[in-house]
């Protein structure tokens, strides 16, 4: 029905940057919003960051002024630009989509920030 596909994942050295990207196929409308989760190793996922159909977005205090969601709705892509990264970032990163029939979420791509 709805498919979201994740790339971009990998290793990086603590302070470089990431972006990953997120496609969406399949039956997509009236998106309500697009977004980003993660679930690091012994940890729930939890939000990293989100855009609405009004592209308002919304980050985890911990990302502010670091990650950067954008959202090409053509294609219904969104991706995260991760900057300045730090090790407590090594997640795997789950791309969300939520619309009217409901919620889907990617399989995931592993950042592993490490030196």
């Amino acid at each position: 029905q709805v498919q979201l596909v994740e790339a971009g994942g990998g290793l990086v050295q603590p302070g470089g940057s990431l972006r990953l990207s997120c496609s969406a196929s399949g039956s997509i409308f009236n998106i309500y919003s697009m977004g980003w989760y993660r679930q690091a190793p012994g940890k729930q996922r939890e939000l990293v960051a989100t855009i609405t159909s009004s592209s308002r977005t919304n980050y985890v205090d911990s990302v502010k002024g670091r990650f950067t969601i954008s959202r090409i709705n053509a294609q219904n892509t969104v991706y995260l630009q991760m900057n300045s990264v730090k090790p407590e970032d090594t997640a795997v990163y789950y791309c969300n989509l939520r619309q009217a029939s409901g919620e889907y979420w990617g399989k995931g791509t592993l950042v592993t920030v490490s030196s």
